[in-house]
């Protein structure tokens, strides 16, 4: 089932309030979170460690993929590419 236009942009336009914290899940998240997400929140200091190693692994990735869809920097004539690419 294909989605109107209209019905598409209500729906992304939505999407960011179905995200937010309901008043419930509000009080028991911690000051830093609160208003940001539904659940308990993290219940040690540990939960904060993991989501930033996890988040500065993502962006790194995210940065170096990027760079190299820019610029791959794959010039050599003996490249595998070179196989696959060959305007002869």
């Amino acid at each position: 089932m294909i989605m109107k236009k209209g019905h598409f942009l209500i729906v992304t336009l939505l999407l960011p309030l179905a995200a937010m914290a309901c008043p419930e899940c509000e009080r028991s998240q911690p000051g830093i979170l609160k208003g940001i997400g539904h659940g308990a929140g993290p219940q040690q200091q540990w939960d904060y460690v993991i989501v930033i190693l996890t988040s500065i692994i993502v962006l790194i990735s995210l940065y170096y993929s990027i760079k190299w869809i820019i610029k791959p920097g794959e010039t050599k004539p003996s490249h595998i590419k070179r196989k696959i690419l060959n305007f002869d």
